[in-house]
């Protein structure tokens, strides 16, 4: 499903490079839940960025669904983003002058989707996260977590074979929040694949796998007890015993 090889992602400060990735490698199979884990300028924003197709390595390799992908124009990415992959953001990136049924219509206005074959979609992805009753309730008008649910729909109506949630509690509360994760379970065993980007351990522990980063390699990884079953201590940290503090 997602492979990275060998990927480095550098920056020019002045006369020094800056390594946001460095020789980073991990692999995601198609139904996984994974969360990928580390603290402020681990590197996850950017691991994000180029498994979502927003960027490209400067190094290395990136196969998406077999597709290799790092020297795609960008007409190509944004097709593959709009195609394969469902954002989910920290801040949900609604319309406010939208209605919750018009924001969640947009991505399959941009596939040229006939009107009833998208009224059909937006109303089942609304019943899916349970707020076909606020189908015409603008932003302003819903709860964070109800914002939240709309931006899971909007990801869900496009069918995607990948979902990449962004820090996607962070604005919630802990109980919103974990109302919100129960969702991303119920994608789950739907057999979706999950790639959940987030600081927060205890989060990040209710996914099959976390990957746990730091300066722009993978410290550790995981297999996790998510909200059922018994954790599995299979830690494998590549770095010989050195993570970092928050992984």
């Amino acid at each position: 499903m997602i492979q990275l090889h060998d990927v480095s992602k550098i920056y020019e400060m002045g006369s020094e490079k800056v390594y946001a990735l460095n020789h980073f490698s991990m692999e995601i199979r198609q139904g996984e839940f994974v969360s990928i884990v580390g603290p402020s300028g681990s590197g996850k924003s950017t691991v994000m960025n180029i498994i979502g197709c927003l960027d490209t390595p400067d190094e290395g390799d990136y196969v998406l669904d077999g597709i290799p992908i790092e020297n795609y124009s960008e007409k190509e990415l944004a097709k593959m983003r709009n195609r394969k992959i469902g954002f989910i953001f920290q801040n949900f990136n609604l319309l406010p002058r939208l209605t919750a049924e018009e924001n969640v219509e947009l991505p399959l206005i941009y596939q040229k989707i006939a009107v009833q074959e998208r009224r059909r979609r937006v109303r089942e992805a609304l019943e899916r996260v349970e707020l076909s009753e606020r189908m015409g309730h603008r932003p302003t008008q819903l709860s964070g977590g109800q914002q939240q649910r709309v931006a899971i729909a909007r990801a869900l109506v496009t069918l995607p074979s990948l979902f990449l949630a962004d820090e996607p509690t962070g604005n919630l509360d802990t109980k919103t929040g974990q109302e919100i994760m129960g969702l991303f379970h119920a994608l789950h065993q739907a057999g979706n694949t999950i790639v959940l980007i987030t600081h927060d351990n205890q989060i990040a522990g209710e996914a099959q796998r976390s990957i746990h980063i730091c300066d722009g390699q993978v410290r550790e990884e995981k297999v996790c007890r998510g909200r059922t079953g018994r954790r599995e201590n299979h830690d494998s940290d590549r770095e010989n015993g050195l993570g970092c503090s928050l992984c």
